[in-house]
């Protein structure tokens, strides 16, 4: 072997050791940068705003990785865990699933049923009742035939807890149960939770009061209304 073959060799040694030390190099900052953060962990981030109260489901969201160190205690790393929950707030695309933007959705109480009624979107909820809320239910009756007869206004469920509030639907003509009710053209379902008695009441309403109205209660008010103001008339102010 002449000079200049083993000044070659020479030098593919020390590349390839140059090389082995380079990825030697690269490993330990892999595991450096590896044991500062951590392992990866999945979580969940919005496609889409979200309105508030609305029910939430899997397809709202994409999964993805993260390290787990970089993760807020609340982060939703299982939509399992969204399962019958609705958003306490208006939720925001991109924004990462925490547990303290949703709520379980209101459920049933013992000797309580689910009863739903339309209600005039102009009339009845202006956007701001949600599940959860509670509810004054007023209807106004027309006065009967009679000469004594008088138009009355009667407060039929006081503190009414809502379950859920639908879509806004349209109304077809005719669609009203009542024809002496005035005619609108959008509705809104509003899904209540109460006891026979007051679920029969609201039935009635439905069928023969001429409107009825929602009147939203402040919260944690538990004022109890007497008999004497549950009923109302024009000729009360005479």
């Amino acid at each position: 072997m002449n000079s200049r073959q083993r000044r070659g060799v020479i030098l593919l040694v020390l590349s390839v050791l140059c090389a082995l030390g380079a990825f030697v190099g690269v490993l330990s900052v892999i595991r450096d940068v590896n044991g500062k953060v951590g392992p990866e962990v999945p979580a969940y981030r919005l496609k889409a705003d979200i309105a508030p109260y609305k029910e939430l489901n899997a397809g709202q969201f994409e999964r993805i990785t993260m390290p787990e160190r970089w993760l807020s205690d609340t982060a939703v790393t299982d939509l399992a865990d969204i399962r019958g929950k609705i958003a306490v707030t208006r939720l925001e695309a991109g924004s990462l699933l925490q547990s303290d933007m949703v709520v379980d959705r209101p459920g049933l109480e013992t000797g309580q049923q689910e009863i739903a009624i339309m209600i005039d979107a102009s009339t009845g909820v202006a956007g701001k009742i949600n599940p959860g809320s509670r509810v004054n239910i007023f209807a106004t009756f027309a006065a009967d035939d009679s000469d004594t007869g008088a138009d009355q206004s009667k407060l039929i469920v006081s503190g009414a807890r809502v379950l859920d509030v639908g879509r806004l639907t349209a109304l077809e003509p005719g669609q009203s149960s009542n024809d002496r009710r005035r005619t609108a053209t959008e509705a809104v379902p509003i899904t209540f939770a109460l006891g026979t008695t007051d679920a029969q009441r609201v039935a009635y309403a439905e069928s023969f009061a001429e409107h009825v109205r929602l009147a939203l209660v402040a919260g944690g008010d538990d004022t109890t209304v007497s008999p004497g103001d549950r009923t109302y008339t024009l000729d009360e102010d005479k």
